[in-house]
C-alpha cells in the first residue's frame, strides 16, 4: 500500500539505490510509474506493506517501509531487489553496486568508483568537507538528517 514518503514514521526502514549515471527526465518518469506500481503491490507473506519511494536528483531510488505496520521479510526484500534488477536491465544502469561513491561538486552530482574516490581524496580533489551521499543509513529519520553530509560526517571520513 503506497503512503506518501513524508507520512511515514521516522523509524521506517529504507533502502537506497544509486544509479551509475544521471537518468533522463523521460527515464525518471518511466521509473516513477514502475516504482509506484511496485510499491502499491509490495507485500510480505501476503500482507501489504505500508511503503513509499522517492526518486532524487535523477540518480537515486529510495524505498521505505513502515515496519510498525508490517515488517519487510526476506521474500519481500528479494522482490524489491528483483524489481531493481529489472530496472537495471531495462534502463541499462547499475543500481546494486555498492562499491561506488556519489558526491556533490557544487550543484553537480558526480559518481566514481570507490578506488577513484580514494585516489581523489589522496590528491585533495575532494576533501572532508565534500558533500557525499551516505547510502548506508537505515531509517527515514537518518535519511533526512544524515544522507547528504560532509564526508567527515559519514563512513567516507576514513579516506581523509
Amino acid at each position: 500500500m503506497y503512503i506518501p514518503f513524508e507520512n511515514l514514521p521516522e523509524d521506517s526502514k529504507i533502502w537506497i539505490y544509486q544509479s551509475n549515471r544521471k537518468l533522463s527526465d523521460d527515464e525518471v518518469n518511466a521509473i516513477d510509474a514502475k516504482c509506484q506500481e511496485f510499491v502499491e503491490n509490495w507485500a510480505a507473506h501476503g500482507t501489504s506493506l505500508e511503503a513509499s519511494y522517492l526518486l532524487k536528483y535523477n540518480r537515486f531510488i529510495i524505498f521505505a517501509v513502515n515496519q510498525e505496520v508490517q515488517q519487510a521479510t526476506g521474500c519481500s526484500i528479494d522482490a524489491s531487489v528483483h524489481f531493481i534488477q529489472q530496472l537495471e536491465q531495462e534502463f541499462q544502469i547499475e543500481l546494486l553496486d555498492k562499491m561506488n561513491v556519489t558526491y556533490k561538486i557544487g550543484e553537480h552530482i558526480a559518481h566514481k568508483t570507490l578506488i577513484d574516490f580514494k585516489k581523489m581524496a589522496k590528491e585533495k580533489a575532494v576533501t572532508s568537507k565534500t558533500i557525499v551521499f551516505n547510502n548506508l543509513i537505515n531509517t527515514k529519520g537518518e535519511f533526512e538528517e544524515f544522507w547528504e553530509v560532509p564526508a567527515e560526517e559519514s563512513w567516507h571520513s576514513r579516506f581523509f
